[in-house]
């Protein structure tokens, strides 16, 4: 199950930076634990500039359009958020 792929990547000790995919070919980059919120229907990610910035905004997946979660490699951190997003 997705959410608990998610869960996994979040509550990572230490926590590795990854990337989320959606059906509609939008990516999202998580930076830190505390930029997701998983929940039964809805997941939450807070969007930055790069790894070492604040949020800047918020989108909000149905867990059923996330198609696949990967760690981000150290040239995709270093390059901030990556693909399109929606907004």
């Amino acid at each position: 199950m997705i959410l608990d792929e998610l869960r996994r990547h979040v509550r990572k000790h230490p926590f590795v930076p990854f990337r989320v995919h959606l059906s509609d070919g939008s990516r999202y980059d998580v930076h830190h634990h505390d930029f997701m919120i998983v929940a039964k229907g809805i997941v939450e990610i807070a969007l930055t500039a790069g790894p070492d910035e604040y949020p800047e905004r918020i989108v909000s997946c149905d867990p059923l359009h996330i198609t696949r979660v990967e760690p981000l490699s150290s040239r995709h951190r270093s390059n901030g958020r990556k693909g399109r997003s929606k907004g």
